[in-house]
């Protein structure tokens, strides 16, 4: 069944803040855009990057625009952004118009133990609960919900693939300077490396989040400062531009969901090392399509580096198979799953709330 996408609204809600410059677009807004190709309606909100302003944005775009939307997609996380999970989600009751909560965030299965009561409430709103990962409809649908793994999606044809095989030291480490990142694991993993790869070269690209003067510091305490190089923010062009330079692409995050940025170096051809954490193991095999090594073990990441350097048979496979993981992601194979999704949706709605006839292609 396939969704006369002409006669969709979708209103995407959530950080849209990728629609400013030195912000990486969100899913939200990335599986809007993609829609939007298609002659899907879409609305999305909101693009303010002060959080009381987004917050009052949406209000009032899903109050003003609540008889156009056929169904309502919140990017929902943990912390302070989940306020705007429990307004969002009072208001499209109210005014009854389906939710969708897509679920993200590392943290989100210990938030949701730490607040039961308030969790439950908001879920309870939504006819859906989606996640991108099986680690996170695992580790929280054993509290009892029921959710769909629909995976997280890039742009293939964005991200141009180029085969690494025989390899050098070259290093890519791209996230947010923040703690949950561990950025300075990378600083000490590439200088363990050059203690056997003198020549051995990190890249850290990504938006400050507090650590990155820290960061930089302990480069140049290290000897190393002529071996890292600040990128800072990338652009979609800026990030094919330094990902094509690099070889191997390290993520040394201690919490993590289903990172996107591990599925992009994926689809560029970049063999990844990662630390064993979150929803990681869930989407990378050891051997196959990647290497995991133990959360802050820096020894193990140099260890597994040096064995994608020396056996470029192993490198080239991982190669490969990272590209086959990062087709999961493809738009080609995510859109028929989402469509389906709102098929039963929006049937349920003609049926519960009375509301217009939406027609479909059997």
């Amino acid at each position: 069944m396939v969704l006369n996408r002409k006669r969709l609204h979708l209103c995407f809600v959530g950080n849209i803040l990728g629609r400013n410059s030195k912000y990486a677009p969100s899913q939200g807004q990335i599986i809007a855009d993609l829609f939007a190709k298609e002659d899907v309606e879409v609305s999305c909100v909101s693009s303010k990057i002060n959080r009381a302003a987004r917050l009052a944005e949406i209000i009032q775009t899903l109050i003003k625009g609540a008889k156009a939307f056929d169904c309502v997609l919140l990017d929902t996380f943990s912390g302070l952004s989940f306020i705007t999970a429990d307004v969002t989600s009072l208001i499209c009751r109210v005014l009854k118009v389906p939710i969708v909560m897509v679920l993200h965030g590392g943290n989100l299965p210990q938030f949701i133990r730490k607040h039961p009561r308030w969790t439950k409430r908001v879920f309870n709103r939504a006819n859906a609960l989606v996640a991108p990962s099986p680690f996170l409809a695992e580790k929280i649908g054993v509290l009892g919900y029921e959710i769909k793994v629909i995976p997280n999606v890039i742009d293939l044809a964005n991200y141009p693939f180029r085969e690494r095989s025989a390899i050098a030291p070259k290093l890519i480490w791209m996230r947010s300077f923040h703690r949950i990142y561990n950025p300075e694991m990378a600083i000490k993993v590439l200088a363990k490396l050059r203690e056997i790869e003198p020549g051995a070269t990190l890249t850290m690209a990504g938006t400050d989040k507090g650590l990155e003067t820290k960061v930089r510091k302990m480069a140049k305490e290290m000897g190393l400062s002529d071996a890292v190089r600040f990128a800072g923010f990338l652009d979609p062009e800026g990030k094919l531009t330094e990902f094509s330079k690099a070889d191997i692409y390290i993520n040394t995050n201690r919490v993590d969901n289903m990172p996107v940025t591990v599925v992009e170096a994926c689809a560029l051809g970049l063999p990844v090392v990662a630390t064993n954490v979150g929803g990681l193991p869930y989407l990378i095999s050891h051997g196959e399509n990647g290497l995991l090594v133990p959360n802050e073990d820096v020894g193990s990441m140099v260890k597994n580096i040096k064995i994608l350097l020396e056996n470029p048979e192993l490198t080239k496979k991982i190669s490969q198979n990272g590209r086959n993981l990062a087709e999961k992601s493809a738009w080609k194979t995510v859109r028929p799953e989402l469509e389906a999704l709102f098929s039963k949706l929006l049937a349920s709605r003609q049926k519960t709330f009375k509301a217009k006839v939406i027609d479909y292609k059997c």
